[in-house]
């Protein structure tokens, strides 16, 4: 399976991969979401640390039973051959009714089909109120 734009990334196929993940992740879908992934991709999320794609949709099924109302914005920050990071920020809300913003950093490497081999996420949460959401 190829998940096209394939590496090695321009500016214009960087911005692509960076908004063709940013649209999979606002659809809460863990299938879809991980069909981006390599069969043995190996993530970092915060302290949690995740091989192949089936931990991968487990992870993030949860995820989002537990991260209500997600929207997320990412934004490229560099590129360079088969690897791009990107700085991003998401907001949710518990199942106890606090909002959050997450800010955060991800590094990202691709293999020759396109598809992320290695994700490492670093991420700080932040209270914030109903009325200071941004997204």
């Amino acid at each position: 399976m190829k998940k096209y734009p394939l590496p090695p990334f321009n500016e214009q196929t960087a911005l692509q991969k960076v908004q063709m993940a940013e649209d999979a992740w606002n659809s809460q879908d863990p299938i879809k979401v991980s069909m981006a992934y390599s069969e043995n991709t190996e993530w970092r999320n915060r302290t949690s640390f995740l091989n192949g794609r089936e931990e991968v949709q487990n992870f993030l099924a949860d995820k989002w039973k537990n991260e209500l109302h997600y929207k997320l914005k990412k934004e490229l920050w560099g590129f360079r051959n088969n690897r791009i990071a990107v700085r991003f920020e998401y907001e949710f809300k518990n199942k106890e009714g606090q909002w959050f913003r997450a800010y955060g950093n991800e590094n990202w490497e691709f293999d020759e089909d396109g598809l992320m081999q290695k994700r490492f996420a670093s991420i700080n949460d932040l209270k914030i109120k109903e009325s200071d959401r941004k997204l």
